[in-house]
């Protein structure tokens, strides 16, 4: 499988806001909370695109996965319940999301695969990200990829931290 990751452009956020509602409709159908109250929208898929935090994966030249990678940090987490394996800068995953025609192959894994390589070349060895305590799917993946689970943060709702510092 060839796949390509790489920033995303103006030119891709109608397929990603498609993989985005396809995220959704199965949380909703999952009975999950997360991306149920008009979040993520098509504002935020613009904005992370504008300020170049949109990456995407892709396969045969067709985005099969989306997400918003940021290395500026992440406010929320400074008032984290619990606490952070470092306190190192870190790049931080919000937003990822998979196509259904390719759900349940591992591209989420890889997806996240990308952005541990991508942090290790700008010097960034510290990878945290959050989700929601009813996600079971990302869980599991971050369980898999080797993420410690740190404690808890606030947005609009209580959220799952983890981090995972990279060799």
């Amino acid at each position: 499988m060839k796949t390509e990751f790489r920033k995303a452009s103006a030119t891709d956020i109608e397929r990603i806001w498609q993989i985005i509602l396809q995220a959704k409709e199965q949380m909703r159908l999952r009975n999950s909370r997360q991306w149920q109250n008009g979040y993520p929208n098509e504002e935020n898929i613009s904005r992370d695109v504008e300020k170049g935090y949109g990456y995407v994966l892709c396969l045969d030249n067709c985005i099969i996965a989306y997400a918003a990678v940021i290395f500026d940090g992440e406010p929320a987490y400074e008032n984290l319940k619990g606490e952070w394996l470092s306190n190192q800068p870190y790049v931080v995953v919000h937003r990822l999301a998979v196509a259904d025609e390719m759900k349940q192959r591992g591209i989420a894994t890889l997806f996240m695969q990308n952005v541990e390589k991508l942090s290790r070349e700008n010097n960034i060895y510290s990878f945290r990200v959050d989700t929601n305590f009813d996600n079971l799917y990302m869980q599991k993946i971050l369980v898999k990829l080797r993420f410690t689970y740190c404690g808890e943060i606030m947005y609009q709702d209580v959220r799952m931290a983890y981090e995972k510092i990279l060799q």
